[in-house]
């Protein structure tokens, strides 16, 4: 199983970006899908999760500001960033978990000020 992350870039504070993430030589479909990130120095911490049945949790830092959603197709999902800010500079890693915790290979997210 392969996780495919993308859509990271560089952006102006206060701008958005949609992080995307899709799963490749699964049978089966992830119970729980999320992002975490990690910045430079820092221990990699949970961003967002999603169940398969919709239920969200998100870091306090992110909430009202990030959207976690999951598509149509299987295994995949997506991470709507809005009003982002400096200290959402990080590499962005996608995950999924069913028995396992499959992850991606990161995308870079930085914020300028």
């Amino acid at each position: 199983v392969q996780l495919q992350a993308s859509g990271g870039g560089l952006v102006q504070a206060g701008g958005s970006l949609r992080l995307s993430c899709a799963a490749s030589g699964s049978i089966f479909s992830f119970n729980i899908m999320g992002w975490y990130r990690q910045a430079p120095g820092k221990q990699r911490e949970l961003v967002a999760l999603i169940s398969n049945i919709g239920s969200t949790n998100y870091a306090d830092s992110v909430k009202g500001r990030f959207a976690i959603f999951r598509g149509n197709a299987k295994n995949t999902q997506y991470l709507q960033m809005n009003s982002l800010k400096p200290e959402d500079t990080a590499v962005y890693y996608c995950c999924g978990y069913s028995g396992s915790t499959y992850w991606g290979q990161g995308t870079q997210v930085t914020v300028s000020s």
